[in-house]
């Protein structure tokens, strides 16, 4: 039988069942949102990245764990986050849990309707996490735990209206707009890189052909790459020199890496990706109108490598160009942590039932303390 002092215990010291989140309808404002600490979950293909974050953005401690086999059923990653976000508790006082995950999320927050690097078809990942910790939960998509990270401590604040797309392995996005991230009817705005621009184009694994990924994507440029080493193009000797013949060894960051030590044939891959990074730029802007887009993902390490040519090929591509004003284009400043820590902080809009909860339990344990200790002093008298 479970004690007010088993209620009360710190968090990390017990594995009760959790309080529920608040519900779906329920939106507060970052600027009311509890100042506690919370942990940021990053859930990608190859690895899970969690954090202890405060208030500000500080990451307080971060622990990092590899991706179990997508082949395995999703309990074996359920498991390792919870462990991870245990392991964190018991040395912080963690009041809420923010998840981001690299697939589909329902507008509930609740269910990963698909993730392609994970074994999740419609999993209720917010409801099975919150079974088993002890703290309330908030799942959402990476691309918009990245965006809201940008917007509250890094390139977009300050921004109305901001449009985030990560480049990566594919391409991903998110949409915020008065401080509130845009996810759509049904939770699935913001997947960018499935835009078609190139009717009859590269087939994508989505199903479909000509998708902007297949143009402006850490896959695009080194398919190109391998492409051109692979014909043994004079263009690519450097290249090829570079990985000793071994073509299937060449990788995005090796690509940036030669292009900032002057290959011409990698600079050259940098300015097609980004010209197709600023063609699909140009058509958000049309449809959007945002204020200003800001370009993360492994990618975006590139720089003005790849940014140059995107500012250029969006002011050339952009509808209405010379009679109107132009969105900002911008590097994302918080690197490969902004997913975990933007989905700390939405966590925190949730933080305040936990913490409510925990009063009560307080005060029940102290109206009992109270009652016991006149029993006692009753009973001696």
């Amino acid at each position: 039988m479970s004690t007010y002092r088993d209620l009360t215990a710190p968090i990390g010291s017990r594995r009760a069942p959790v309080l529920r989140t608040a519900g779906t309808r329920e939106r507060r404002s970052h600027l009311t949102a509890p100042r506690v600490p919370t942990v940021g979950i990053d859930i990608g293909g190859t690895k899970v990245m969690a954090g202890v974050v405060d208030a500000d953005g500080n990451i307080l401690e971060k622990l990092r764990a590899e991706t179990p086999d997508k082949s395995k059923s999703p309990k074996v990653v359920e498991d390792t986050i919870v462990e991870l976000v245990l392991d964190l508790s018991d040395r912080h006082d963690v009041h809420a849990v923010g998840i981001g995950a690299a697939g589909w999320v329902d507008a509930d927050r609740n269910r990963v309707l698909f993730a392609p690097h994970l074994s999740w078809r419609n999993e209720p990942l917010r409801d099975r996490l919150s079974g088993r910790l002890s703290v309330p939960v908030l799942v959402d998509n990476d691309a918009n735990t990245a965006a809201w990270a940008e917007w509250r401590f890094g390139a977009g604040r300050g921004e109305d209206h901001l449009v985030m797309i990560t480049l990566g392995t594919g391409i991903g996005g998110a949409i915020l707009e008065d401080g509130q991230v845009k996810r759509g009817k049904f939770g699935v705005a913001g997947e960018f890189g499935h835009m078609q621009v190139v009717p009859g184009g590269h087939r994508c694994p989505c199903g479909n052909r000509g998708c902007w990924e297949q143009y402006s994507s850490g896959n695009a440029l080194v398919r190109e790459a391998r492409e051109l080493a692979q014909a043994d193009s004079p263009v690519a000797y450097g290249i090829i020199e570079h990985v000793k013949g071994n073509i299937g060894d060449i990788t995005g960051p090796m690509i940036t890496e030669l292009a900032r030590e002057g290959d011409a044939m990698c600079v050259e891959l940098l300015q097609d990706i980004g010209q197709w990074l600023g063609v699909g730029i140009a058509n958000l802007a049309a449809a959007l109108d945002p204020s200003c887009f800001v370009i993360g993902g492994g990618v975006s390490a590139a720089d003005d490598l790849l940014i140059g040519p995107a500012r250029d090929a969006f002011k050339r591509h952009l509808t209405g160009r010379g009679y109107r004003p132009e969105a900002r284009i911008t590097r994302a400043q918080l690197g490969p942590e902004a997913g975990m820590v933007g989905a700390a902080d939405l966590a925190r809009l949730v933080a305040r039932r936990f913490r409510r909860a925990k009063r009560r339990r307080v005060e029940r344990y102290e109206r009992y303390e109270r009652y016991a200790q006149a029993r006692r002093e009753r009973d001696t008298a």
